[in-house]
């Protein structure tokens, strides 16, 4: 099967959704799929290193107001995607008019249940995209149950739904921290500090305020800190403030975007994972946390509860004083009750892989292109 995947959306810095793109650009050529990655121009290099054996095709413009035109208007009629048995746009949006039957991604419904998580002008954009999306593409991938069901309520008729979790890399994400100290050493990081860690991108529906809020109750623990790790989003100024006013602020470290080196050894020597993001469309930090066999601490009614299962804490979303109490209670663990709640961690992990998902998404171009 000739498969278009567009990965033109994801920026220099890969996160979140840009993860799920390169988890397929790396792996849907091992299961004999000629595919093709349509990339944003100068975007090439980046793209043959994450997937050699993928052809790179660099058709969009740089612009993001650029790149979204000419995704709607020409990128659909491209000599690629007349060439292709089936076009994928993995992040919402896809091509009007387009030459190959579209399978789009829908990662979460919170532009329409929560606009107030984004930026205005993305909410009216996304909106617009989604609902064309949901009646254009002849295939949609939900990445959770979660979003599916979102799915069902806010736009009932849409195309068919297949579902596919996002994966976890068990080996990269793995429970041997044997040099996790000399690696947080080498970037700076003190490697006998007990630390709660937060991972992700630093925006309001994270639950950052209510971390902060948490961690202030937390007056026993003065000897944990708070390490806050990912890049910054957009509307963060109040909770810049609020660092710099914390009562703890000289036990909470910024952390920024840390290197892929990095990720697993801090999530496996953290004390705690909080993860108290008030909605998402899957959560994969929280994943990752598992398969590391970590305490993570998140929210409960939200898609993070469902990966989660029993092998997490859960707190009330946007509720300072309940993430408080469980991660109280994560921090309460002696060493013997820590391994027991690490191994379930990991067992948990260990049901959902990127080879599942690559799976699913077969079976979604299958659909398509039969349609």
């Amino acid at each position: 099967m000739k498969i278009a995947l567009d990965v033109s959306a994801v920026p220099p810095r890969v996160a979140g959704a840009g993860r799920y793109v390169v988890e397929l650009a790396r792996r849907l050529p091992a299961h004999e799929q000629e595919l093709t990655l349509v990339t944003r121009r100068g975007d090439e290099p980046r793209w043959q290193t994450f997937s050699p054996s993928a052809r790179v095709t660099p058709l969009v413009p740089r612009g993001r107001v650029e790149r979204l035109i000419y995704e709607a208007w020409r990128l659909g009629q491209s000599k690629t995607a007349r060439d292709s048995d089936v076009w994928h746009s993995p992040h919402y949006t896809m091509p009007h008019r387009c030459a190959a039957p579209t399978v789009v991604t829908i990662h979460d419904m919170t532009f329409f249940t929560n606009p107030e998580w984004h930026e205005r002008s993305k909410v009216a954009f996304f909106r617009r995209a989604i609902a064309y999306s949901a009646t254009h593409a002849k295939v949609l991938v939900s990445v959770s149950d979660f979003t599916a069901r979102q799915l069902d309520e806010i736009v009932p008729v849409h195309a068919p739904v297949v579902v596919a979790p996002h994966g976890v890399d068990l080996e990269a994400f793995g429970v041997d921290g044997t040099h996790d100290g000399d690696t947080l050493e080498r970037f700076g990081l003190a490697a006998d500090v007990p630390y709660i860690l937060f991972l992700g991108t630093v925006e309001p529906r994270k639950g950052l305020d209510v971390l902060l809020e948490a961690f202030e109750q937390l007056s026993s623990r003065s000897d944990v800190e708070l390490w806050i790790a990912g890049q910054s989003g957009w509307a963060m100024s109040e909770f810049d403030q609020a660092l710099v006013n914390h009562p703890g602020a000289a036990r909470i470290r910024r952390l920024g975007f840390v290197d892929e080196t990095l990720v697993a050894p801090l999530l496996r020597h953290s004390r705690v994972v909080a993860y108290p993001s008030r909605g998402e469309g899957f959560g994969l930090p929280a994943l990752e946390a598992l398969a590391c066999g970590a305490l993570v601490v998140t929210s409960s009614d939200t898609v993070m509860a469902e990966v989660g299962s029993d092998a997490v804490w859960l707190a009330r979303p946007g509720d300072g004083a309940s993430l408080a109490e469980q991660l109280a209670l994560a921090l309460a663990l002696d060493q013997d009750q820590r391994a027991l709640r690490s191994r379930a961690a990991r067992a948990r992990a260990e049901l959902f892989s990127w080879e599942h998902s690559v799976a699913q998404h077969l079976r979604a171009y299958e659909m398509a292109r039969e349609r």
